[in-house]
């Protein structure tokens, strides 16, 4: 399971250190792709393996959902760290995220997600105002 929030620096070549507590957990390859709010997601193999089987059991026959296929798979590149820990981003998702020198990476359970620290802190700020009724709404629905 991934957790915490860890600020971090892309080099000029798109170089970007990935957390010692993620790296096992991610193993020797994974798989990033284009997120949601405009985020990398960053998945293990199994867990992208299973995402995948998923994507794949959608009705394709929706525009919606060929869309979204279609972005999704578009954007996602396999990874392996070098031995300094690094991963290379390439440029598409560099330019998808907006990633430019500092970077937040951010354990969601089952993934890692990687923002521009900039996007990341206006998120939160708008994620935390909203806090407590997506905690009472999640109540609700019994969790």
């Amino acid at each position: 399971m991934f957790m915490g929030e860890y600020i971090h620096t892309i080099d000029g070549k798109g170089r970007l250190i990935i957390p010692v507590k993620f790296r096992d957990a991610l193993g020797e390859q994974f798989i990033v792709t284009k997120g949601l709010d405009h985020c990398l997601f960053v998945y293990p193999r199994p867990e992208w393996e299973t995402l995948e089987k998923k994507l794949r059991e959608l009705p394709f026959t929706q525009p919606e959902v060929r869309s979204f296929v279609r972005f999704f798979f578009s954007g996602a590149t396999e990874c392996e760290l070098d031995k300094q820990g690094r991963i290379l981003l390439p440029a598409n998702l560099r330019s998808y995220a907006q990633l430019e020198k500092d970077l937040v990476l951010v354990g969601v359970s089952s993934r890692v997600e990687i923002w521009s620290q900039t996007l990341w802190t206006e998120y939160s700020q708008q994620a935390e105002n909203a806090y407590a009724s997506a905690a009472e709404s999640l109540v609700h629905l019994g969790i």
